[in-house]
């Protein structure tokens, strides 16, 4: 391939890496290295300066336990306007969980206080207490007719509004909260969901598309990845599937 570059910004690896999600991060490098794309990763702690995020070509933010979250949420709400302008601008972005739910206008804890979140997509989020359980489990669902393999543990229900398209329709799973069939948010080219496992390593396809869309943005031209032998990848993903009973 042509000789193309990256710069991935991470937000909050320290906090916010919650059941693998550094894996997406590796899969992205590594599946760039194959290629012979260079990658920059730009890791984004606490206190980082906004005009930072300006530096990217991709964001990444993964999910954790409430009190990590709500550290990085604070954190996070004085950049909310430099991460706006990012995702208006076409800036590819995977949101996981709980990065995803601060995309959203609020989140409603089980006691009823309403958490203020980004308010910059048009979904929210609310757990509706300990009498309900969490959604928990293995979960297939399907991307224009691609089928995406992964795991999900969130105790939030989130609700898209009419103004926003899910990313996913379940297949096997909850989703984005367990009655609508929905699982994540697309919106341009940021991409929200609850599928941990991480997502990417199991999903090479899904992989690809995000490394394509960033390398589209950045040099302003159509890009075809050389491929790669995802052999162990497929294997891993059928026995998932095979285990669920659903064919991929």
């Amino acid at each position: 391939m042509k000789k193309y570059n990256l710069t991935i910004g991470w937000l909050y690896p320290e906090l916010m890496s919650t059941y693998g999600d550094r894996g997406n991060i590796i899969t992205l490098q590594k599946r760039c290295e194959w290629r012979e794309i260079t990658t920059k990763i730009i890791e984004f702690d606490l206190g980082f300066k906004e005009e930072d995020l300006k530096k990217c070509d991709f964001l990444f933010m993964g999910g954790a336990q409430d009190k990590q979250q709500q550290i990085a949420a604070k954190d996070l709400m004085k950049k909310r306007n430099g991460l706006k302008r990012i995702i208006e601008d076409n800036i590819p972005g995977l949101y996981i969980c709980g990065a995803y739910q601060f995309l959203g206008k609020y989140y409603k804890e089980a006691d009823g206080k309403i958490i203020p979140c980004l308010d910059i997509l048009d979904f929210y989020t609310e757990n509706p207490g300990i009498d309900k359980p969490r959604l928990i489990g293995n979960v297939i669902v399907e991307i224009n007719s691609t089928r995406i393999v992964g795991f999900e543990n969130h105790g939030g229900r989130t609700y898209l509004g009419k103004n926003i398209k899910p990313l996913a329709r379940v297949i096997k799973g909850f989703g984005n909260n367990g009655i609508d069939k929905t699982e994540g948010v697309i919106y341009k080219n940021s991409f929200g969901s609850y599928l941990h496992g991480p997502i990417l390593p199991k999903n090479p396809k899904f992989a690809d598309l995000l490394i394509k869309l960033a390398l589209e943005k950045k040099y302003q031209s159509p890009i075809n990845l050389s491929p790669i032998d995802d052999k162990l990848e497929n294997q891993a993903r059928l026995s998932i599937a095979k285990r669920l009973g659903i064919k991929l």
